[in-house]
């Protein structure tokens, strides 16, 4: 949800208390459009004012971030002004998106005197300003612009301060008549939503949504189509909704999706029914909520970043060894046509004495035809029948070798491309950037990355050298730490995030008499059930619901009639040389299934949290 006008008056509703009369410590600026300022009153906080393009917020923070060797100009202006001064009133005008710090501090002289920092979250537009209230002049901006970059106003110290254009909306109405006079200033065929968005003070899209479906209507429902009783009741839901008066208990709330990853999706002040279908989390505060959906917002843009970095040189050597292959297929294709020179070779041999030199074909019986055909063979006139059958002879070797040649690279392709497209698929599951920074180090390790060679230090490798053994009393190795669900029998069922998790899974985790799954010839997550002593396999149920997973954490995601392939830890081999997360096995069993979306549901639902 966005930080919309009502959202904002309920955050100053709950944060004045705690900033007014609160003194100023330090003031930092770790990012470019990021303040952080300590504040002391009984206790130390950390107030965050971000002007960034897509998450301009405010609120307490826990996060210390790293500062830049030197401070910015913006962040040492402030720290004249304000460091040591007292936050003496937090306000917002009605409900814009403008909020006013007010401090008062001492300046040069000894002076007590006014400031104002106007926060103005406005999208790309947002701003952070300090002013002398006194003159109405701006002593500096976070972001300094002038008339060539808005016609409406400049950011510069000296310029006097024009507060962001009115956008001429009504502030909360109380008068039901008024408010659908309002109403009707619209085209009747724009939908409500749009029309309280245009017309209303401190109204989001998702508020607006909100509002409309709280009135019990169709979210996509037009002016026109609303009678008297609908108009009612849409009134109704705006007056509860949209006045911070109103509501005397907040209920903050967070909402997340539970695929095709678990995500923070959104946060609001009050439940909301267009979320109903979403994992719902309350918290505490306002700001605990907004705290936490922006830091996830932000590392989830750390996250796809990575990502979309690592998806980037996989591709790459996806597209190399996809080029590579179809050279080796043509060249294949192209010497499986040479071998008839073996036969053309022969046929000139048994026919020498029926060739007239300087000939530049030969008419001969193919004996090799039951039906006894003539074959016409193209000869070089410069040279003897003998000649031409030797070589001819030489063709048919050249293309033999390129056959042998050309399969062994084309099956390394093979599994090349095969193991690629499994890191292209535990690329799209991470969830967390530990996940990413193991996929990175898998990376590294097969020189698709430039780094340090990094296999000695995994703590799931199948060998340790000395220098790691010696190391290990100083540098604990980290476990991996995979997917961990329970079955609907109670059963444990282990699924790898990863390559190099899916080999310790596999290989170290479990034990010879465990049961191992994974879908057939499709990349996936290998899945794991241990099983007690002198059991060969768990429940019906348990196995069906591992198989699901199987299938789930697979590329076969959503088909049916999935093949998964499952068999004993003892069964499972790794050739030398093999990529990570490959392994062969000769006995196993198979099982055809179309995961059912409830069981799906309730596996999902059941992972354990691990340290």
């Amino acid at each position: 949800m966005a930080l919309d006008g009502v959202t904002l008056a309920y955050l100053v509703k709950e944060l004045a208390p705690s900033l007014v009369g609160a003194r100023i410590d330090k003031i930092f600026q770790p990012e470019k459009d990021e303040i952080h300022i300590q504040l002391r009153q009984q206790g130390s906080r950390r107030l965050l004012l971000n002007t960034s393009a897509t998450s301009p917020r405010f609120h307490f923070t826990q996060e210390i971030k790293k500062n830049p060797s030197s401070p910015p100009m913006f962040c040492m202006i402030l720290r004249k002004h304000l460091e040591g001064g007292k936050l003496i009133r937090l306000h917002q005008n009605e409900l814009e998106r403008v909020i006013t710090f007010e401090f008062q501090n001492y300046n040069d002289r000894g002076d007590l005197v006014s400031l104002h920092l106007y926060l103005e979250i406005m999208g790309k537009h947002s701003n952070l300003i300090l002013v002398d209230p006194q003159t109405n002049t701006i002593l500096d901006g976070l972001k300094r612009y002038s008339h060539a970059l808005s016609q409406y106003r400049e950011v510069l110290p000296g310029r006097a301060y024009l507060a962001p254009p009115s956008q001429g909306k009504q502030p909360p109405l109380e008068d039901e008549e008024f408010w659908r006079a309002t109403l009707y200033k619209e085209e009747l065929e724009h939908p409500i939503t749009s029309i309280l968005l245009a017309r209303f003070a401190g109204i989001s899209p998702e508020l607006a949504r909100e509002i409309v479906i709280q009135a019990g209507l169709n979210a996509e429902i037009r002016l026109h189509q609303c009678g008297e009783i609908d108009l009612s009741r849409l009134f109704q839901a705006y007056r509860r909704l949209s006045n911070p008066e109103g509501i005397s208990n907040i209920q903050p709330c967070l909402y997340y999706k539970l695929t095709p990853r678990p995500q923070l999706f959104a946060f609001s002040f009050l439940p909301f029914q267009q979320y109903q279908d979403l994992k719902v989390e309350y918290v505490p505060s306002l700001n605990d909520a907004i705290q936490i959906f922006y830091q996830s917002k932000s590392n989830n843009n750390t996250l796809e970043s990575k990502r979309g970095s690592l998806k980037k040189i996989v591709q790459e050597q996806y597209s190399h060894m996809s080029k590579k292959l179809k050279i080796y297929s043509e060249a294949e294709e192209s010497a499986q046509k040479g071998l008839a020179y073996q036969r053309w070779g022969e046929l000139l041999t048994a026919n020498l004495y029926r060739i007239p030199p300087g000939s530049s074909e030969a008419f001969v019986e193919d004996y090799y035809d039951p039906s006894g055909s003539t074959v016409t063979i193209p000869l070089n006139p410069h040279i003897s029948a003998i000649d031409n059958a030797q070589r001819y002879y030489k063709l048919y070797n050249k293309a033999k070798a390129t056959l042998l040649k050309t399969k062994e690279l084309k099956e390394a392709s093979l599994e090349e491309i095969s193991y690629l497209e499994s890191l292209q698929y535990t690329l799209n599951q991470a969830a967390t950037i530990t996940e990413l920074n193991e996929i990175h180090l898998e990376l590294v390790g097969q020189g698709y990355v430039a780094g340090k060679n990094i296999k000695e230090n995994l703590p799931f490798k199948k060998g340790r050298s000395k220098s790691s053994s010696k190391s290990k009393s100083k540098t604990p190795k980290e476990i991996p730490q995979p997917r961990v669900y329970r079955s609907s029998q109670g059963r444990i069922i282990l699924v790898g995030k990863n390559n190099a998790q899916n080999d310790w899974l596999s290989l170290r985790k479990g034990k010879p008499t465990d049961l191992w799954l994974h879908t057939k010839v499709i990349p996936g997550s290998h899945v794991l059930v241990p099983l007690e002593d002198g059991e060969e396999f768990p429940d019906d149920k348990t196995l069906e619901e591992a198989a699901a997973l199987a299938i789930y954490f697979s590329q076969a995601r959503g088909s049916s009639q999935v093949a998964v392939d499952y068999t004993h830890v003892k069964q499972l081999k790794k050739p030398n040389s093999a990529k990570p997360g490959m392994v062969i096995y000769d006995q196993n069993w198979t099982l055809y299934l179309t995961p059912k979306q409830e069981i799906l549901e309730q596996l999902i639902a059941s992972e354990e949290v691990t340290d």
